[in-house]
């Protein structure tokens, strides 16, 4: 079992920045793929970004991509999403997600479905005002 808690959430105006952080439990870190999604009120949940297990790939959504970067600290246990250029849309709970199969997918693989998906943290919100 692996647990995940998210941080660094908060209130920012629009344009402004925040890093989320992501902690996991365990001595398995390093073999899971680990994916950021977001989920606003009254909309699905959807896929932000995500990084295999080495850290040599990653995947965006175009709604993110060129002012969001996730990155992984295996030493750590941890993995960050860079939030830059914020905008109103992006106004959502964001949850960290740990692909436990994540060390066996092949070539440069990442995962962008929800149900790909083992593990998931309570969430952070992040709001971001006009």
């Amino acid at each position: 079992q692996v647990q995940l808690v998210e941080s660094g959430g908060g209130l920012v105006q629009a344009g402004g920045s925040l890093r989320l952080s992501c902690t996991a439990s365990g001595r398995t870190f390093s073999n899971y793929a680990m994916g950021w999604f977001r989920q606003a009120p009254g909309k699905e949940r959807e896929f932000v970004a995500a990084i295999r297990w080495s850290g040599g790939s990653t995947g965006y959504a175009d709604s993110v991509k060129g002012r969001f970067t996730i990155s992984r600290d295996n030493a750590k246990n941890t993995v960050f999403l860079q939030m830059n250029s914020l905008k109103p849309e992006d106004t959502a709970v964001y949850y960290c997600a740990a692909d436990a199969r994540g060390r066996m997918r092949s070539g440069s693989y990442v995962a962008t479905g929800i149900r790909e998906y083992d593990y998931w943290g309570q969430g952070t919100q992040v709001t971001v005002s006009s």
